[in-house]
């Protein structure tokens, strides 16, 4: 039978296990949940107005109201927010010959001249790839409304690297530019995409 000695010493080394399991699974490890800053809720009620949303103060948004009657759901800040996806798109697919990209963007008459300077420079044995320094910032100046037509004007300031490969060899230029960019939709049709229609340079 074990004696009262025993049992001492299996009681002594027990004491000295347990205390060494709560050294270390007693210990707060890494970061702990209450340690986690609270989450932020979103707050409901009132939003803040389109017209007053980034790149829409100081427009021109006499044709906003032509336009809503037409389309209660238009946004002029989601709107924008197209708008610098397209630019972005179209400058890129410019440079990188993308005939099909800009076929979905472009009105006829904006692709005849895109096209005709990629033949020109495909001629001249030119390859161009345009990389954006900075997210392009876009500002919504005019909306005008006539008939079923709609016609957006955005200003756009970019900064962006282009990398232009040709006979002579390969140069890098960073260029910044400021233009406006008229973009339209009609208003009869159940495609909710607007098209460019026209570019012109723009003072920064």
């Amino acid at each position: 039978m074990i004696n009262i000695f025993e049992l001492i010493i299996f009681a002594f080394f027990a004491a000295v296990v347990l205390y060494q399991l709560y050294a270390v699974l007693g210990r707060r490890i890494g970061r702990q949940p209450e340690d986690q800053p609270a989450p932020v809720l979103a707050v409901e009620g009132d939003q803040p107005n389109a017209a007053e949303g980034p790149g829409i103060e100081g427009a021109d948004l006499s044709g906003l109201a032509a336009l809503r009657a037409k389309d209660p759901a238009f946004d002029a800040a989601h709107f924008l927010v197209g708008a610098r996806q397209a630019y972005e798109m179209i400058v890129i697919a410019f440079a990188a010959g993308d005939h099909a990209t800009l076929k979905n963007l472009l009105s006829p008459a904006v692709a005849e001249s895109f096209e005709a300077a990629i033949a020109t420079r495909e001629a001249e044995g030119r390859t161009e790839k345009i990389e954006f320094l900075h997210a392009p910032r876009a500002d919504l100046e005019r909306i005008e409304v006539e008939s079923a037509t709609a016609r957006a004007v955005v200003r756009f300031l970019s900064e962006f690297r282009s990398r232009t490969k040709g006979p002579e060899g390969e140069a890098v230029d960073d260029r910044r530019t400021a233009e406006l960019w008229t973009f339209e939709r009609n208003l009869n049709s159940r495609d909710p995409n607007w098209m460019l229609v026209h570019v012109d340079a723009a003072e920064a």
